[in-house]
C-alpha cells in the first residue's frame, strides 16, 4: 500500500525547497517518485514549433522529486509525521500518522 498518495498534503523534508508545504500531483515510476504543486520546479528553454503553433521561449516546469525527502503533513500540528498502515477488523488497510495514531483513510 502506498504511504503517499495523489491528493496528499506534504512537507518537504530535504532539498532546495526544504520546509515548504505541496499537494500531490501525481505518483511516478512504482511510487518512487512524486510531482508537488510548486515544488522542485525548473526553467526549459522550449524551441518554437510552427507546425503545432507551439511559442518558444522559458517554460517553468514542475519536476518529480523522491517520496524519501516529504513527509504527510499532519493538519493539527502543522509538522511532518511518519505513516503506517494498519488492518482494521473488517480486513481493510488503512493509513494512520504514527505521531497521533489518527486514521487518515476511512
Amino acid at each position: 500500500m502506498n504511504k503517499i498518495k495523489k491528493g496528499d498534503e506534504v512537507i518537504i523534508i530535504a532539498g532546495k525547497d526544504k520546509g515548504r508545504k505541496g499537494i500531490v500531483l501525481s505518483v511516478l515510476k512504482n511510487c518512487e517518485m512524486l510531482v508537488v504543486d510548486g515544488i522542485n520546479t525548473a526553467k526549459k528553454h522550449v524551441k518554437a514549433n510552427p507546425n503545432t503553433g507551439d511559442k518558444g521561449g522559458i517554460i517553468i516546469k514542475t519536476r518529480p522529486l523522491h517520496r524519501s525527502n516529504v513527509m504527510l503533513l499532519d493538519q493539527v500540528s502543522g509538522k511532518g509525521t511518519r505513516v503506517g498502515v494498519r488492518t482494521l477488523e473488517s480486513g481493510k488497510n488503512v493509513r494512520y500518522l504514527k505521531s497521533t495514531d489518527e486514521v487518515v483513510d476511512v
